[in-house]
């Protein structure tokens, strides 16, 4: 035999236990069942009350807690969302402004730029007219230079053809005296 079997056994030769009702339990253990609820209760009330009581404030202050800075969050949010409203319109009239003053940065410069270049045009002709005056000057130099020189050379050649030595004799012996009296 094992165990349960002996158990139960044993418990049916003892049997059931028999009250006076079959509701309602024995006056001594209501006595008593109600004596330690009531003890339990009161010490539940006694001690675990201002805990519990503690707790619920606790947690209440903390829910208000978080209800305040949640509107406080709210309200500054509200506000940084104004002012980055209100930066954009800057923002925008700003990049107005600078575009107009860039435009008329432009326009000057642009006025500026013409003016020098006109005035630099003005001195290139000037310089570019004395250049070719200049070189008109030399060449016409150079041009009387070569025909005298050539013209020398055609004298000389046809003085020498024309002349025969004798009067070539009497040419030299007179500029050589010329020379000699202005001396």
């Amino acid at each position: 035999m094992n165990v349960f079997t002996s158990i139960f056994i044993a418990s049916e030769a003892v049997g059931p236990p028999e009250t006076h009702s079959w509701i309602w339990p024995e006056r001594a253990e209501i006595v008593y069942g109600c004596t330690a609820s009531i003890i339990i209760f009161v010490a539940l009330f006694k001690f675990g009350g201002p805990v519990i009581k503690k707790g619920l404030s606790a947690r209440t202050e903390r829910i208000q807690k978080d209800l305040d800075s949640g509107k406080n969050d709210k309200a500054s949010a509200q506000a940084e969302a104004t002012s980055i409203r209100a930066a954009l319109g800057d923002i925008a009239a700003e990049r107005t402004r600078i575009l107009a003053e860039a435009d008329a940065q432009a326009a000057a410069l642009l006025t500026e730029g013409r003016a020098r270049i006109t005035t630099e045009m003005a001195g290139l002709e000037q310089k570019a007219e004395a250049d070719i005056a200049a070189a008109a000057a030399r060449s016409g130099d150079e041009l009387r230079a070569e025909i005298a020189q050539l013209a020398g050379v055609a004298t000389e050649r046809v003085v020498s053809s024309s002349l025969d030595d004798s009067t070539k004799q009497a040419l030299i012996e007179n500029f050589i005296s010329n020379v000699g009296a202005a001396r």
